[in-house]
């Protein structure tokens, strides 16, 4: 056994032994494996090529829309809101037991929530302006500004339902569900503006938010719900896609006529459930799984930077991409991904994507610990039984 696997093994079990034994690991697992699948869907299906002096984004699914289903495993958005949802309704009952009001309640939670953002929205306003002082295309400009801030829209919209939480702890999902229903027959059947979509917006993501609610209160502790949610929410989106016409990725592809992301569609929400029922039915196995120190440790450290993985994943994958341009075209990074050998040449680079967003964490992560203070250890964090779900952002 080398040094360094004999120190990661006894960080791992100081981190372990740290950890309150009521603690729920399933939860932290389920955040973990939430951003894990965000971030590599977004490096899998995200390329930038250029044409010309302009750089355009481009997805291997305009070109092989049969590779659909691999969205299927990475569209990991409504376990982030399934597990939002019950931590902040835990969190507030909580401070409600203890007296605490509800506005500093919610001050300190969007405060964790938006205190990293100031620092992508800093580097990038300099990139920005740098990059059309220096003549840059429009179109380059505005293709990277939107990759770098798309993870924004989903912290607007916890924001929200975090703000709402005291009014929907309590709401039924079948109630968010018929929104969604509703405005998709008036849009898709009934030939209403495009626009009465983004009530969705709310509406699709406060179903699991109210799955998590729910799970709070206790009432999704059988596993009989899980299994009605896997098996009723595969059925559905299977018919929508099949019979319907929705598409069948389950991410947005450039280009494409409609998106089940943006705004949420039925199909994508139908989804979410049966990504939601398969959540709930593998909690023992998680809660088995993370008593193992190493993987404990893994998590936990993905929990303390959840934010800033989320945040730079994209800055990671385009300063790459940039960097490296005087030296492509390089397959997998700057070609058309346009067939299977784009796909295999693009996983080497997700290792190269990761040390990048290494990089970024190492620059930015003390913004997610609260600015200039001192960066906080995991074990010192679960030894003060401090839940990481009050320093991440909260999904």
């Amino acid at each position: 056994m080398t040094r360094l696997t004999a120190a990661a093994r006894d960080t791992a079990a100081r981190i372990d032994a740290a950890t309150p034994a009521h603690r729920d690991r399933a939860v932290d697992a389920l955040r973990a494996f939430a951003v894990a699948g965000v971030v590599l869907g977004h490096w899998l299906v995200t390329a930038l090529v250029a044409d010309g002096r302009t750089l355009r984004a481009a997805s291997p699914l305009q070109h092989m829309p049969w590779l659909a289903p691999v969205s299927w495993a990475f569209q990991t958005l409504a376990v982030f809101f399934l597990v939002g949802g019950h931590v902040a309704t835990r969190s507030y009952a909580s401070a409600r037991e203890r007296g605490v009001p509800y506005r500093r309640w919610l001050h300190a939670r969007l405060a964790r929530l938006f205190g990293p953002v100031v620092a992508v929205l800093v580097l990038w306003t300099v990139v920005t302006l740098t990059l059309l002082l220096s003549d840059a295309e429009y179109a380059t400009v505005r293709t990277l500004v939107k990759l770098a801030l798309s993870p924004m829209w989903f912290l607007l919209v916890f924001a929200a339902l975090t703000a709402a939480t005291p009014l929907v702890a309590r709401l039924h999902p079948l109630w968010p569900l018929a929104v969604v229903l509703h405005v998709d027959v008036l849009r898709f059947g009934l030939g209403a503006p495009d626009g009465l979509g983004w009530l969705n917006l709310a509406a699709g993501w406060l179903v699991p938010y109210t799955l998590g609610a729910a799970w709070t209160r206790g009432e999704l502790e059988s596993r009989r719900p899980g299994w009605v949610l896997l098996a009723g929410g595969t059925a559905a989106t299977a018919a929508l896609v099949v019979w319907a016409g929705y598409p069948a990725a389950m991410v947005g592809v450039p280009g494409a006529e409609v998106s089940n992301l943006n705004p949420p569609t039925l199909a994508a929400v139908t989804f979410g459930l049966a990504q939601c029922g398969l959540a709930l039915l593998l909690r023992d196995r998680l809660r088995r799984a993370m008593r193992r120190p190493l993987a404990w440790a893994a998590v936990a450290l993905v929990n303390l930077s959840a934010m800033t993985v989320f945040l730079w994943h994209q800055t990671a994958l385009m300063a790459t991409t940039a960097t490296l341009a005087p030296a492509g075209p390089l397959p997998g990074l700057h070609t058309v991904p346009d067939g299977l050998g784009w796909v295999a040449a693009r996983l080497p680079w997700l290792i190269v994507f990761a040390l990048a967003l290494a990089v970024c964490g190492a620059a930015f992560r003390t913004w997610e610990q609260g600015g200039g203070r001192r960066r906080a250890r995991p074990s010192r964090v679960v030894r003060a039984h401090r839940p990481m779900t009050e320093r991440t952002p909260h999904v």
